[in-house]
């Protein structure tokens, strides 16, 4: 199995059984150490026994961790692995013991040697089950915080699918509203009968390809947000010439900039038919974009008729605009909504200056 096939269960079962084995041989290696004190054999050979007890008693915590799979409901787990470990302690002993001492018996007849094997199981009766129950309260306790973080994950997870669902609904919201004002105005162009028809109707085309694609889309930038809003405005101008004059300033550093699709095209549609629609004069509608450190600052400004003869307030498109970018961006949003002098509005959105990553 490669390293990228390694899934992270097994991952941490294998730092576990590493872990596990570090920690066994580290204390008893210790504890072969202190038995050295008493013992005339080799260092080395104590040593060694201690690690053949040590080894063994890590083997039963591990295998009564996991068998058998399923036990009486008034017997714990953790209870059948202390008690596992109590029985390996003395077996483990005179398994080391037969081991390094030829593979026989006889040491049993050898007093030193008998006193070096009770030595080797008290050590171990007094110590083995206490740190199988601190391993075990470990590996609970690393078992609760990756069970709150897969939880935290999932929760995460949830919310983003909460946050697009919401995101997908008011996109939904934005495109009927969006479609409906064009098909008006396409009857505003018919009705006027304007031998310019083949050219608004061209205008009109490129205006609709330039904008569907984007009802869909996730994010948008700024410059397709202006071509997109330079088409709309001369495609208004062609039904009112005499009544809309527009300007579009864009810092360059700006264009790049991710924001939610059809953003500025709600603005400068609520200034066209808030402001200068139901103005006999018409008037005049100023964009300006600008890139201000961390921020990106976007003001459409109209000559029209006003916030008291608009009604006043944000309105559905421009309150629909508001909540899109909170999910966008979150906190760090705005959108304020002024009358300038002598007549007229201005919208002034602010959203954190993020670029479209690749």
């Amino acid at each position: 199995m490669n390293k990228s096939t390694i899934t992270p269960d097994q991952q941490n079962a294998r730092t576990t059984i590493v872990r596990r084995l570090l920690f066994t041989f580290g204390f008893a290696t210790l504890i072969g150490m202190l038995n050295t004190l008493p013992s005339t054999s080799p260092a080395l050979l104590v040593i060694s026994r201690a690690w053949v007890v040590g080894l063994a008693t890590l083997l039963a915590f591990s295998l009564f961790e996991r068998w058998p799979r399923t036990l009486p409901p008034w017997f714990a787990r953790w209870v059948l692995q202390v008690l596992g470990v109590l029985v390996a302690v003395p077996f483990a002993a005179l398994l080391a013991y037969w081991l390094t001492t030829g593979g026989n018996f006889d040491f049993v007849h050898n007093k030193l040697r008998v006193t070096g094997i009770i030595i080797l199981i008290v050590t171990g009766v007094l110590f083995a089950p206490w740190i199988a129950l601190g391993a075990m309260v470990r590996q609970r306790e690393a078992f609760a915080r990756r069970q709150q973080l897969s939880f935290e994950l999932e929760r995460s997870e949830l919310e983003r699918q909460a946050l697009d669902a919401r995101m997908r609904l008011l996109q939904a919201q934005v495109q009927p509203h969006f479609l409906f004002n064009t098909l008006a105005n396409v009857q505003a162009l018919v009705d006027t009968g304007s031998p310019k028809a083949s050219q608004v109707l061209g205008t009109l085309i490129a205006y609709l390809r330039a904008a569907v694609p984007l009802l869909d889309a996730p994010f948008s930038t700024l410059k397709d947000e202006l071509a997109l809003v330079r088409s709309y405005l001369e495609l208004m101008h062609m039904r009112m010439p005499d009544r809309l004059v527009f300007t579009i300033e864009a810092d360059p550093e700006a264009l790049p900039l991710r924001c939610p699709p059809l953003t500025l095209l709600t603005l400068v549609e609520n200034a066209v038919r808030h402001g200068i629609d139901p103005s006999e004069e018409g008037g005049r509608i100023d964009i300006d974009v600008q890139l201000s450190g961390l921020q990106c600052r976007v003001r459409v400004s109209d000559t029209g008729v006003g916030l008291t003869q608009a009604g006043g307030g944000l309105g559905t498109g421009l309150s629909t605009l508001r909540e899109r970018l909170l999910l966008s961006f979150g906190s760090g949003t705005s959108l304020q909504l002024v009358e300038v002098q002598p007549h007229g509005v201005q919208v002034e959105l602010i959203f954190p200056a993020q670029r479209i990553a690749g």
